[in-house]
């Protein structure tokens, strides 16, 4: 039975990026640090405002933090195998606790479960819990009924609840604006918290029997990561990494975001820190590639029905991001009373770019309509009518300068990926209407597509560089155009794709990593720089093994994994000079990249993921 003790002050201290796992009910996810701190929520949903914003700003935009009140000797951490539910050991003088983290499968409401359990001594153990809505900035209503607590503020509303197994709940207490415990736990004694988001209109949501919940957590995760059909030396990885995008997959739609965070920044202190809460085309249209050869066809038939919604409509109005539901209105504004991580302003959400021109989006779209299965959906908006009506639009708009697949605010320009994806576009189109008689006007795609190919080739390479340039007479490299390779543009023995493949290597890659572009020279109207984007990295090590390259491919992905962090995850970018995490977190095209690379280095990579080039 845990005993009252006398509570001591903690000081809050921020985490690194890495220091963080993810947990979720594939609806939202929580970020909990290896402190032991939940600092990042968004509830109900992905994209709804936080109720734990600390890792955007300090300790009084939110957090929920249990740890030993004693000095920690060392920590150390894991998922249960085969699963998304984290287990935080702390061991002190007097003794070790486990603390479980786990947001259970949804029911019809969402709920984050904490159980910490004494594993030998006796260790006392304190409890922070600071609500804050609306990104940090609201505080809640607070009333307390014994063993609960309940916050409310507008239509949001959670309830706390504690027990113990085999004996009393531990006490809950208001504090300074904070809800607190403080508790001694000894070896075999158990105290579990859970706290459940409802709507504020709705009646107190029942308490979660804990035990249940977890197992039903372990029956969940262990069911969906055993069927994949991956063989291979990387199999922890690759398991660790499709559970990661599967977390970041909205379950009632399919959308999957590219992270579930906003606001982590590119380089510390500067500007580019953006909101990643949303689902954009091309980073998925790759992660079906990857889903349909793990053996995981009915979550790519669910972002196919995802993808059809969302795109539904005028075919001049196709966007490169949507929200979790399909909406198109992303609109981008600053939380001024956050701090940014690290002080790094402004704190940024909403994503303006889903309002910019991105002509690589329609061959993200065709790529995914041509390699997944038809779905029931299919019949409300018929994929091959819809990609008709796409493709004829885009052969009045390829000529248009466009954004590009970096999303660049220093104007439109004629981006070579860019024009490649609409090659792309044409193409699977051309095929896909000659193979199932869809009415199309192929001859005049067949056109479009040829002309294309030519310009590109023409424009697009530099023989001085003897490589493909970031822009139509630009002397700019680019990481983007490794993935001509990856969608057929060229064939791998094609030499101005080696060649290309050659200058990334020796222009843009530094410390052993790629950078997307060189931000000191670009005009992609930002200040500052950022740290090399890990995605870029992974293209590079599955062109190097499609050329022939296959020793130095293999160092160079056994060398990325290093990076990860102690449960698997990777961000965004990576600084190799200070050796830390950097941008959104954990970040899908990251670890889609990953997957690809595994696959091919694994002998699993399947020839149907690249048509024939010229």
């Amino acid at each position: 039975m845990p005993e009252r003790i006398k509570r001591k002050k903690l000081p809050l201290h921020g985490a690194r990026i890495e220091d963080y796992a993810v947990i979720g009910d594939c609806e939202t996810a929580a970020l909990v640090s290896l402190d032991g701190s939940i600092d990042w929520l968004c509830w109900p949903t992905f994209s709804s405002g936080a109720c734990f914003a600390a890792l955007l700003g300090t300790a009084e935009n939110g957090f929920w933090r249990i740890r030993p009140l004693e000095k920690i000797v060392s920590r150390r951490r894991r998922y249960q195998p085969g699963t998304m539910i984290v287990e935080t050991t702390f061991v002190t003088k007097e003794g070790e606790v486990c603390l479980t983290d786990f947001m259970p499968p949804r029911g019809e409401h969402s709920d984050v479960v904490r159980m910490v359990r004494g594993v030998r001594g006796k260790v006392k153990m304190h409890m922070d819990l600071v609500l804050r809505f609306d990104y940090g900035l609201t505080v809640p209503w607070v009333t307390r009924h014994e063993a609960e607590v309940r916050a409310v503020a507008g239509p949001n509303m959670t309830v706390l609840r504690s027990e113990c197994v085999g004996g009393k709940a531990a006490e809950l207490r208001g504090e300074d604006m904070t809800t607190v415990s403080d508790f001694m736990l000894r070896a075999g004694e158990q105290v579990c918290f859970t706290l459940t988001y409802a709507s504020s209109i709705q009646s107190d949501p029942a308490a979660v029997p804990v035990e249940n919940a977890l197992r039903d957590t372990q029956k969940y995760w262990c069911a969906w990561s055993d069927r994949s059909t991956y063989k291979g030396k990387y199999a922890e990885a690759v398991q660790r990494s499709l559970m990661t995008l599967k977390a970041m997959t909205y379950r009632p739609t399919g959308g999957v975001v590219a992270a579930v965070t906003a606001g982590l920044p590119e380089r510390i202190g500067g500007e580019r820190n953006w909101d990643y809460r949303y689902c954009w085309l091309r980073d998925t249209s790759f992660l079906l590639l990857v889903l349909m050869g793990a053996g995981y066809t009915e979550e790519a038939v669910r972002w196919r029905r995802w993808l059809l919604r969302a795109i539904a409509g005028s075919p001049g109005q196709v966007q490169s991001l949507y929200g979790i539901d399909g909406e198109r209105r992303l609109v981008e504004w600053e939380a001024e009373w956050l701090t940014g991580y690290e002080n790094s302003q402004p704190v940024r959400i909403g994503n303006a770019a889903s309002g910019q021109f991105q002509l690589d989006v329609y061959g993200e779209v065709a790529v995914a309509l041509s390699r997944t299965p038809a779905a029931n959906d299919d019949l409300k908006t018929p994929s091959l009518a819809m990609e008709a009506a796409l493709i004829d639009h885009l052969c009045k708009v390829w000529t248009l300068p466009d954004g590009g697949i970096w999303e660049m605010r220093g104007g439109a320009q004629h981006f070579v990926y860019s024009k490649v994806m609409a090659w792309v576009a044409l193409d699977h189109a051309v095929k896909r209407h000659e193979q199932f008689d869809g009415g199309g006007d192929v001859k005049r795609w067949r056109k479009n597509r040829d002309m294309l190919h030519a310009e590109i080739c023409a424009k697009g390479f530099d023989e001085k560089l003897n490589s493909f340039t970031q822009s139509y007479g630009s002397k700019m490299l680019d990481a983007s155009c490794l993935r001509m390779l990856l969608v057929g543009f060229l064939p791998a023995d094609d030499p101005r794709m080696v060649g290309t493949i050659d200058a990334i290597q020796k222009e843009l890659m530094k410390d052993g990593l790629v950078q997307r572009y060189n931000t000191a020279k670009s005009k992609d109207g930002l200040s500052g720089g950022e740290g090399t984007f890990l995605a870029c990295s992974f293209w590079m090590v599955t062109c190097l093994w499609l050329i022939g390259r296959e020793e130095e491919a293999t160092a160079m992905f056994e060398r990325l994994l290093m990076l990860r962090n102690d449960v698997g995850l990777l961000s965004e970018e990576y600084d190799p000079k200070k050796k830390r995490m950097l941008g959104n977190f954990p970040q899908a095209l990251s670890h889609i990249g990953l997957l690809h690379a595994a696959f091919a280095l694994s002998g699993q990579w399947r020839p149907e993921w690249i048509e024939s080039g010229k």
